[in-house]
């Protein structure tokens, strides 16, 4: 992934750096525990501790000797232990032994990550629809004004996907951090399964049921697919905020700072770059999620298909999560509402958008609802035909709306306020 879509803390675990060190640290549990069953001596084991994580560069000169990573990470290694210690690395050990628990602690940390920035994306949701809970606007059906809502009934809606989003990523991880070291074909034939729940106990991972080379890949389709689900939920949120910021409608805007460019060659212009932008990397994720899903089917114990894959989809998909729910986080804190623009919005059909409650009264008061629905709908048709006021051309058709506010809608919607602050309580609890 390219450094612009990245945060710093994210990219760092899926540096080389990182990756060398957490298959030095595995080694080094690895190592400890054959020395639990007196099979690595302990002198050894002081020499194969002191070692220092080889250099990118080490591990790239001598890979271009090998055509293989992990030799050539392990001979960098083994430069820095005597040679009589040396023998004992790696000793029953497998490529992917190291690779996948590895990995596992390093898609744990990650997905830790991903979590926070959209545990407080969830809250910036949460706390702004709380504060926007009585700021009527019009809600949109087929992009057609349809009755009154709030905006704060609009954010809560996308609180509680991110919410969801949440609650699958955390399923998600609990998949994907396993490990396993088990040997060439998971039979443990050269190691004890000792060493094994050492060094998952150790790193925090859970064991892999039966392996076979290779942790289940699986488990880390269900992390990018959990981690793509969660960036169309930042999509759709996005997706309304673009629609919203349109000329004709600027019922929101993404706040400009005084060095904004907006166009190069007309300087009035004022796009919605970030909701964009958010929209833009949701469809990366998608297009991650079925590279992932091909490789969940391996040739018997294991074969290379998957490797490249992974090399570019998981980073990247963790990456681009990660900033985009930071991003969006960022562009809610700072999101200016424009209130009364959405009160004219309502306003703007002439009274047409109260024409359920016109409806729902002429039920109630024994209306036959073929023909109360005909008149209602004639008056309507005739007040959009004429700019008429839609009080006014019920009146016509003999019909007394009464007031029509957009408060007749709101009665109940107190309970979406419950749940929504229910929502806050339990992070509050959690947090």
């Amino acid at each position: 992934m390219i450094s612009r879509y990245a945060r710093p803390e994210m990219a760092e675990l899926f540096s080389d750096h990182t990756r060398y060190a957490t298959w030095v640290r595995v080694e080094v549990l690895a190592a400890q525990a054959q020395a639990h069953l007196g099979i690595v001596p302990e002198a050894a084991l002081a020499d194969i501790r002191r070692a220092a994580v080889p250099t990118t560069a080490r591990v790239a000169e001598l890979e271009r000797e090998r055509d293989h990573e992990m030799l050539s990470f392990l001979a960098a290694f083994c430069e820095d232990i005597p040679g009589e210690s040396a023998r004992w690395v790696h000793l029953g050990m497998t490529s992917y032994d190291l690779v996948d628990t590895a990995g596992g602690h390093i898609l744990a940390r990650a997905t830790d990550l991903l979590l926070a920035a959209a545990a407080r994306l969830r809250r910036a949701l949460a706390d702004k629809a709380v504060e926007h809970w009585n700021t009527a606007c019009i809600g949109r059906t087929h992009g057609v004004h349809a009755e009154p809502t709030t905006f704060g009934h609009k954010l809560a809606t996308f609180a509680f996907a991110v919410d969801r989003g949440v609650r699958r990523l955390r399923a998600a991880r609990e998949a994907v951090a396993v490990g396993t070291i088990s040997g060439s074909v998971g039979t443990y034939a050269l190691i004890d399964p000792y060493v094994e729940t050492y060094v998952c106990d150790e790193l925090g991972l859970g064991v892999e049921q039966a392996p076979s080379q290779v942790v289940a890949r699986d488990r880390h389709a269900q992390l990018v697919q959990a981690v793509a689900t969660l960036g169309a939920c930042v999509e759709q949120f996005a997706l309304e905020l673009r629609l919203l910021q349109r000329t004709e409608v600027r019922e929101v805007e993404e706040r400009r700072t005084s060095c904004y460019q907006g166009s190069s060659a007309m300087p009035h212009k004022r796009n919605p770059t970030t909701s964009e932008r958010l929209c833009g990397l949701a469809r990366l994720l998608r297009g991650h999620v079925g590279a992932m899903l091909e490789d969940v089917a391996l040739w018997h114990e294991r074969d290379l298909s998957h490797s490249s894959v992974e090399r570019v989809v998981v980073p990247d998909s963790m990456m681009v999560g990660h900033y985009q729910a930071c991003a969006a986080t960022e562009l809610l804190e700072t999101l200016e509402v424009f209130g009364d623009r959405m009160r004219v919005a309502i306003d703007h059909t002439g009274g047409l958008v109260y024409s359920s409650v016109v409806l729902a009264d002429a039920l109630r008061q024994g209306m036959e609802r073929e023909k109360a629905y005909r008149m209602i709908q004639a008056a309507a048709n005739a007040s959009a035909a004429t700019d008429a006021d839609f009080g006014t051309a019920l009146a016509s058709a003999g019909i007394d709306a009464g007031p029509l506010r957009p408060e007749r809608f709101f009665g109940h919607h107190h309970v979406i306020l419950d749940r929504l602050e229910s929502l806050r309580d339990m992070e509050d609890r959690a947090g």
